[in-house]
């Protein structure tokens, strides 16, 4: 016999019906019981769970056994009481007694219930205070709030009856037509308010007041519990109805903007962005940007506009201003004038000035007994110098040496400023020269007084006389001509008269009375700057007041640098330079601008402040100037007109600021409406890659005056086919370039009249169209040549002849007398009586 369990058998029959019975505690199933001879038996089995003890009790299994469904107990009830003595149970199974430590643990699991309960007695007694504490609070908070509700209440009702009675009065000044809106408004502004939640509630008898509605930020900011759940009885704003209430918020504001208009105390700098200003004000950049257009100033958010047109913009918007300048890092830099107590006899500075190949710089060889024109190239002085000598007496003076070629006006004119006494050099056997009217231009500009030097008197044409009475045209009046101006023929070459020059120098400086203060910081004036490959930057300096010392901080325009060394024109060093003397710096940041003013500050904190001042000022004039430049007719016709002008762009590159700024000057004046020399980039020092890739970049060549190219840019320029020019004589540049700048002028067509002819009669030919009948009546007639054809004095018809046939031969030329016949290109409409006129068409080239 085999047992199988089979649970989901579920057809019944009649022989096999389950035993009724009440459901047992235990798991029940069916087995199938099989039999020989096939038979087989349902029975049911149900299966006793394990008595689960206290620990340490043992478990007595409980055996499984078929049964055939016995019938149901009821659960016992178990109780945990000691037993005194084993009993048995009804199937007359015996139970073992409790041992001790069983009943231990009963006791322990009694006492920790009782203290549970106790605990949870204590915490439902706490949060039932707590919850009556909250609910006094909340019916504190909710007659609180019928109390502002009320007298939110009273105070609308006092005011709609103010405002009703201001309407009652409106309308009776002014009418009804002109008050209905605002008696239309009344109600609207009512219903808004209902919408808002601050009209009155209705309100249940039996229902406490409800609290107050929570703003947006207190219902994110409280903590979200049961109570507050419960408690928030009415939905809160929605996130679209808040926005609606933002909107009409803001649009009120828009309506009454006038009233609202808030001044503001503006502070504005030199200059200023259109953006920038529009935030200082709390205005829209377009408002602003709008006036400036009524103003007649196209610009945009980032364009710089100057302090005076700001003020204007800011107290038409409504703003008082308040006008700053960052200059006020420049106060106190030059300090204060000096006592006369403090004062000390100085050294004249004298400026030699005059036209070129006058011989300037021989006079100032022979003063000095130095050859600096063999170091010159061309023989003509390109650079500022300066030097000093000392007298017999022992008595120093400062000379300057100026270039006379015209085009190095700039550098006259910082000679000018810085002088004392110029002496004016003539040629005795030249006369007054243009650059000669342009030095006595200087020097009345600067007010300082005009010794005359008539020079090479050792000449065979010498004609002093003549000098005289050329500088009577120009108000220059010698003593000899019975004027107060010193004059003093003298010779180079010779060493004429020299000494007499000398005199009448210092006698001019003892008038002039020339004194200043050495026991102070140094101040002076820079007058040559250049960038030295082995010594970097250097400038020239001019000492006007104190004493300039190694390991000065010097400020010297937008730059600025620790002095490192001083070397004087005779090219020793020094530890200080009083003032009138010439000296070169060493230790700058970069090579400043020919001109600048240098001073010695305290620190180098203060030095650089002031420089990336001055940098920042330069940057925004410029951008200042730019964005001034306003879009006229006239400009808009000068630009249609330079369109098409041709450019030859150009780098420059220098020894000295002084030359390159004389390079560009005179580039600039050959320049003319048809052709530009546009100078992209211009510096001081060698040429290098950086060089070479911009003029590549801008298809422009390199012209470097007294200065070479390194390797790597000589590798570059060759790799790019970019030309370097050097030169060291400014004529051969100027020539060059002027030559260049011609080659891309258009050329000039001259006409060249050759003969006239006269058609006699027109000829049709099949396959070749009218061939005139001509005779040449004067010059000749060419084949290939320009014609035109005049009928009755009116001039019809332009261009070249096609064939020039005599007979039935082509020819090249007819001669006058002779007939031959003409056909024209693309034109056929040729008349008997019309006449021919040829002419050649020659291209001749220009020249600025």
């Amino acid at each position: 016999m085999t047992d199988s369990k089979n649970t989901g058998d579920k057809t019944l029959s009649v022989g096999q019906r389950k035993p009724l019975g009440l459901r047992r505690s235990g798991d029940s199933g069916m087995v199938r019981q099989s039999f020989s001879h096939g038979r087989t038996k349902p029975v049911v089995v149900e299966k006793k769970r394990r008595r689960i003890s206290a620990p340490g009790e043992a478990e007595a299994p409980v055996a499984e056994k078929p049964v055939a469904a016995p019938a149901p107990k009821p659960a016992p009830k178990v109780e945990l009481k000691p037993r005194p003595e084993p009993a048995a149970d009804r199937s007359g199974m015996v139970l073992r007694t409790l041992t001790d430590e069983e009943k231990d643990a009963r006791a322990q699991a009694l006492a920790d219930s009782r203290q549970r309960e106790t605990e949870e007695r204590r915490v439902a007694e706490e949060e039932a205070r707590r919850r009556a504490a909250e609910d006094d609070k909340l019916r504190a908070e909710r007659a609180e709030a019928e109390a502002r509700r009320a007298e939110e209440e009273s105070r609308r009702k006092t005011e709609d009856e103010s405002r009703r009675k201001a309407e009652v009065d409106a309308r009776e000044r002014l009418g009804d037509g002109e008050a209905a809106p605002a008696a239309a408004a009344a109600p609207a502004r009512k219903r808004e308010e209902e919408e808002e939640g601050r009209g009155p509630r209705r309100v249940k008898a039996d229902v406490p007041a409800k609290p107050v509605r929570k703003t947006d930020d207190d219902r994110r900011r409280t903590k979200l519990t049961v109570t507050n759940a419960f408690n928030e009885d009415e939905r809160g704003r929605s996130l679209a109805s808040m926005r609606r209430r933002r909107a009409r918020e803001k649009s009120r504001g828009i309506n009454d903007g006038q009233a609202q208009k808030i001044s503001r105390e503006v502070t504005i700098p030199e200059v200023i962005t259109v953006q920038e200003l529009a935030n200082r004000m709390a205005e829209k950049a377009v408002d602003v940007i709008r006036l400036l257009m009524q103003q007649g100033q196209m610009l945009k958010i980032n364009d710089v506009i100057d302090s005076d047109s700001a003020q204007l913009i800011a107290e038409e918007m409504g703003h008082t201003v308040r006008r700053v300048s960052e200059a006020d890092v420049e106060e106190g830099l030059t300090g204060e004038e000096d006592s006369a107590e403090a004062l000390k006899p100085r050294a004249p500075v004298v400026t030699i000035m005059g036209h070129v190949d006058h011989g300037k710089t021989s006079l100032l060889d022979a003063l000095r007994k130095a050859n600096v024109v063999a170091g010159e190239a061309g023989g003509i002085t390109q650079h500022i110098g300066a030097y000093q000598i000392a007298t017999e007496g022992g008595q120093l003076v400062t000379f300057i040496d100026t270039p006379g070629h015209e085009a190095f006006t700039a550098m006259r004119a910082r000679g000018a400023r810085v002088t004392d006494i110029v002496v004016l050099v003539v040629a005795a056997d030249d006369g007054v020269m243009p650059q000669t009217v342009e030095a006595i231009n200087h020097a009345r500009a600067a007010e300082v007084p005009i010794i005359v030097a008539v020079n090479k008197i050792d000449k065979p044409d010498a004609n002093p006389d003549r000098v005289r009475n050329d500088l009577l045209r120009y108000e220059i009046v010698t003593e000899a001509m019975g004027g107060e101006v010193q004059e003093v023929p003298v010779s180079a070459l010779k060493g004429t008269n020299l000494d007499q020059l000398l005199d009448s120098i210092l006698l001019q400086a003892e008038i002039l009375e020339l004194k200043a203060n050495p026991d102070r910081p140094a101040e002076g004036v820079v007058v040559e700057a250049k960038l030295d490959k082995g010594r970097g930057p250097v400038a020239t300096v001019l000492v006007q007041r104190g004493t300039l010392r190694i390991g000065d901080v010097l400020v010297a325009g937008s730059e600025w640098g620790k002095v490192r060394a001083l070397v004087d024109d005779h090219g020793e060093n020094r530890d200080t330079a009083g003032p009138a003397m010439p000296i070169e710096v060493l230790g700058l940041n970069g090579a400043p601008e020919a001109g600048d003013v240098f001073v010695v500050v305290e620190n180098e904190g203060r030095a650089r402040e002031i420089c990336d001042y001055r940098q920042r000022q330069r940057r925004e004039l410029q951008q200042a100037r730019i964005a001034r430049k306003t879009t006229s007719l006239e400009q808009m016709m000068s630009d249609l007109k330079t369109t098409g002008r041709a450019e030859f762009p150009l780098v420059i590159k220098g020894d000295v600021q002084g030359s390159v700024e004389a390079i560009a000057g005179a580039l600039d004046k050959m320049s003319t409406d048809e052709v530009l020399a546009r100078v992209i980039h211009s510096g001081v020092g060698a040429i290098t890659e950086s060089d070479v890739t911009l003029a590549e970049a801008s298809k422009a060549a390199i012209i470097g005056f007294n200065v070479r190219a390194n390797k790597q840019a000589r590798e570059a320029a060759e790799q790019e086919g970019v030309e370097i020019r050097y030169y060291n004589v400014i004529y051969d540049l100027v020539d060059d370039v002027k030559a260049a700048m011609s080659g891309m002028l258009s050329p000039e067509l001259r006409e060249t009249m050759l003969g006239n002819a006269e058609i006699l009669e027109i000829f049709d030919i099949t396959k070749v169209g009218k061939i005139a009948g001509c005779r040449v009546t004067d010059g000749t007639v060419q084949r290939g040549a320009h014609v035109r054809l005049i009928r009755d004095g009116v001039v019809i018809h332009e261009g070249k002849l096609s064939t020039l046939k005599r007979f039935k031969d082509e020819v090249r030329e007819v001669q006058a007398g002779q007939e031959c016949g003409m056909a024209f290109e693309n034109y056929q409409d040729m008349r008997a009586g019309d006449v021919i006129e040829c002419f050649r068409v020659e291209e001749i080239a220009r020249t600025l």
